[in-house]
């Protein structure tokens, strides 16, 4: 019993870091991390695509926006200068393409 209990875990955690539910912040203050959208992908750290399901938020760079901050995994908030910026996001155009583009900085979506 001990060991299912175990590997029921083990499968909810591995799961739970996949995709990301994100609340946009309104301040600097509430956010658990500040958020730069690069003009060019090369630029990037992570490419970005939000999904319009929570179910689709399944994979690294799948971001699912939510409504209240309660229902968020991680706040982020959108800075005007890349300096400000914890973390450069590009926003793609197809799911397929989102992901890790600078694996250094994979912890910052890994609380």
């Amino acid at each position: 019993m001990y060991k299912i209990i175990t590997v029921i875990l083990l499968v909810i955690v591995a799961f739970d870091g996949f995709g990301q539910k994100i609340y946009k912040a309104e301040y600097a203050s509430q956010a658990d991390i500040k958020v730069y959208i690069t003009a060019y992908e090369s630029q990037a750290d992570l490419k970005v695509y939000f999904v319009d399901y929570e179910s689709q938020a399944n994979a690294d760079g799948l971001w699912y926006a939510v409504k209240y901050q309660s229902q968020a995994k991680y706040k982020v908030y959108f800075v005007n200068y890349e300096s400000q910026a914890d973390l450069k996001i590009y926003i793609v155009s197809y799911q397929s393409q989102a992901g890790w583009r600078n694996s250094q900085k994979q912890h910052l979506l890994k609380f």
